[in-house]
């Protein structure tokens, strides 16, 4: 297995994030791949892109043949994490320059392609590691329906929290998210469907304090985001990539893409493009 130079730069954030942080709500996993389930993996060889701290590599590790867990910053501590799981393998590599020199069954990417350099080229690199006939798998960030962390919390962030240290983040984290459970269980309790962000706090009342600290946290420690928009995920998600009837690109709470698709086989030389 050869991996290209690392060229991404490595962002201490990640690290420390996950070294903080669990995301072990199982149920925002089986959402954001859908309309694919967890049984896409089983038997499967599986190539996670962007593992984090490990938390989905063992969803996945469950049911696959194999997978290999790939992150720039979070590798060695998803190792140490998923330490008695066999059948798992960590890389640490840039998604977008990786080459692992192998495809696979099933390729996925949770949460990570809109925080690289290049969500273009990363893309680009993880459909090339999938099998023709495999399947593609990427939830990521909406331009649409995050006009206020766009314009709002991204601003604030880059201008004022960037030297903030670890620590003091989750301590501001875990008041934003205390100041906002008077609304979540208030205003946002009414059949209000056209208040701003109205699905994602539904899904804000179905979780945790902890993991909703998480979120917010997540959102001001990232060292970039680029929003995907409906535009960008059809040119992914497009007809020359992938079998049509598989292409599924669903918003998720209004504030996100789950992209599933299978694989086209090449066109054989001389015999006319698709339709």
């Amino acid at each position: 297995m050869s991996v290209s130079p690392v060229q991404q730069s490595r962002s201490s954030e990640w690290a420390e994030q996950w070294s903080m942080f669990a995301d072990n709500e199982r149920f925002l996993f089986e959402e954001w791949i859908r309309p694919a389930t967890t049984e896409v993996f089983r038997g499967k060889d599986v190539l996670e892109c962007g593992c984090g701290g490990g938390h989905h590599t063992a969803i996945m590790a469950e049911t696959a043949a194999s997978v290999t867990a790939v992150d720039l910053n979070c590798a060695d501590l998803a190792r140490g994490r998923c330490a008695g799981l066999a059948n798992v393998d960590f890389v640490d590599a840039d998604l977008a320059a990786m080459d692992l020199g192998r495809q696979y069954d099933v390729v996925i990417c949770i949460g990570v392609i809109h925080h690289t350099d290049d969500p273009d080229a990363t893309f680009r690199n993880l459909f090339r590691h999938c099998k023709p006939g495999g399947t593609v798998i990427i939830w990521t960030y909406s331009a649409e329906g995050n006009a206020m962390v766009r314009y709002g919390v991204e601003p604030i962030r880059k201008l004022f929290l960037r030297g903030m240290s670890r620590s003091g983040l989750v301590w501001l984290s875990r008041l934003i998210t205390l100041m906002l459970y008077p609304i979540v269980h208030s205003v946002y309790r009414l059949p209000l469907k056209w208040l701003p962000y109205w699905e994602y706090f539904a899904n804000f009342r179905r979780m945790g304090f902890g993991r909703n600290v998480l979120n917010v946290f997540d959102k001001l420690n990232a060292p970039q985001t680029h929003f995907t928009t409906r535009t960008k995920a059809g040119e992914w998600m497009s007809p020359e990539r992938f079998e049509p009837d598989s292409i599924s690109i669903q918003p998720y709470v209004g504030v996100s893409w789950s992209l599933v698709g299978v694989k086209r086989a090449p066109v054989p030389s001389g015999a006319p493009a698709p339709a």
